[in-house]
């Protein structure tokens, strides 16, 4: 008999490119036909067949505070009842920016956009507005959104599918988009004493999140910042993953770090659509209609999920949330790596506040180049394994999980138990 998922992905595939809205969902990594979702509720999500998963993809990032908050819900709900758009100034769009530059202390003005994509694009032109210069450095296996000049060895779905750059960005833009290993601050230094006077910025995600979860090395950020201060040039964290999963004030506060500009989203939209770019002063006053950089969105500031966004920070940035988090984060990696040993697997694991990274792999990555070492065909088969036991982890061995603060014991134990079986089962 054929499933209702069956069913809709037939359709989709009959209109919709893969039958997908991006790419990552498609299964392509792990095969199999993706489940197709109806609802969701605190951990748990529901199939068009009705069966239920302790989820652990979050919309991939956003859902912190977990799924269908009520106050979220209540919250964007009445600010519906209002308006779906205005186009125009709100109240709200204030009180969000007030909120965001409190939190994240590095902020000092902030641009309101509706994807990490705009964000990050946005960052790049700033950098560049502001310094008159071309070149703009990242890091191999770090996905930035699919803006053209940050489509160069990206991690994420273009990892995924095996082919780091994307056809359709022409040579010429790529050329201005220098690559380099994440976590070695030796290539750092060698590049900026080449040629830093021509380079406008640098972007990182200060916790690499795109090609699973990888930790920056004791003094790489340093070095970021460092050469970036002594050369001029504008230094990017790119916290739309981070941002409220690794600390209240994320990795920037985490690790000591100031960045020039921060990009943000996914837990600041709380499921919704809204995005930001934000940070020093002098350079952010850059940006159309105060200076020379162009940059606009029709949908920007949009009132429903600038609600939806006020309500999820005032619940995340509650004393004790985090650390509460972030134990239940320790306790499921903890409890996966002993499952994965008493069964005789080769796995490793390792957490950072609510995000997590799965290696089939002795010992956990520090690099792009050893995260290619992981055996991603055992992935395979431990996804299927799990998601058979109605844990839905993240189709694709590149990919960071996520915890949220409505997983509690019973979901932990539930998701090692099922572990125990996967394990097991090869």
């Amino acid at each position: 008999m054929t499933s209702r998922n069956d069913e809709l992905y037939a359709r989709a595939q009959a209109r919709i490119p893969a039958g997908v809205n991006s790419p990552v969902r498609a299964f392509r990594a792990v095969g199999g036909t993706p489940p197709f979702f109806e609802r969701a509720s605190g951990p748990h999500l529901w199939d068009a067949d009705g069966k239920r998963y302790i989820d652990y993809v979050g919309s991939w990032g956003p859902m912190l505070a977990g799924h269908t908050h009520p106050a979220v819900v209540e919250a964007a709900q009445s600010a519906a009842s209002r308006a779906l758009s205005f186009g125009a100034p709100t109240e709200a769009e204030v009180e969000f920016a007030e909120l965001l530059c409190r939190l994240v202390p590095s902020l000092e003005l902030v641009r309101l956009v509706s994807s990490g994509t705009e964000a990050t694009m946005t960052a790049i032109r700033l950098a560049r507005g502001f310094t008159g210069r071309s070149l703009i450095v990242k890091f191999e296996g770090c996905y930035h959104g699919h803006a053209d000049a940050l489509l160069v060895k990206a991690g994420s779905g273009a990892l995924t599918f095996g082919n780091p750059s994307s056809a359709g960005v022409p040579p010429e833009t790529a050329a201005h988009t220098l690559v380099l290993d994440y976590n070695d601050a030796g290539q750092v230094r060698a590049l900026f004493d080449r040629q830093g006077a021509q380079i406008a910025g640098v972007i990182v995600e200060p916790v690499a999140g795109n090609m699973n979860l990888v930790l920056p090395a004791a003094g790489f950020l340093e070095t970021l910042r460092e050469q970036c201060t002594r050369h001029g040039a504008v230094l990017i964290l790119d916290e739309v993953m981070t941002g409220f999963r690794v600390a209240p004030g994320g990795a920037q506060a985490r690790y000591g770090i100031r960045p020039d500009l921060t990009t943000l989203g996914k837990v600041i939209g709380g499921g919704m659509p809204v995005a930001a770019v934000g940070g020093r002063r002098e350079i952010m006053e850059k940006i159309a209609p105060l200076g020379p950089v162009y940059q606009a969105g029709t949908l920007s500031g949009n009132p429903v999920a600038v609600a939806a966004g006020l309500a999820t920070l005032s619940i995340v940035s509650q004393p004790g949330f985090q650390e509460k988090v972030e134990a239940t984060t320790q306790a499921l990696v903890q409890g996966l790596a002993a499952e994965a040993k008493r069964a005789s697997v080769v796995f490793s694991a390792q957490s950072i506040g609510s995000m997590f990274g799965l290696y089939f792999r002795a010992t956990v990555p520090g690099s792009f180049a050893e995260v290619m070492q992981c055996d991603a065909a055992r992935f395979k088969r431990f996804f299927h394994e799990m998601l058979a036991r109605g844990v839905y982890l993240a189709p694709s061995a590149y990919e960071t999980g996520f915890v949220s603060a409505a997983h509690g014991a019973p979901e932990i134990e539930a998701t090692l138990a099922a572990a125990r079986e996967a394990f097991r089962a090869g």
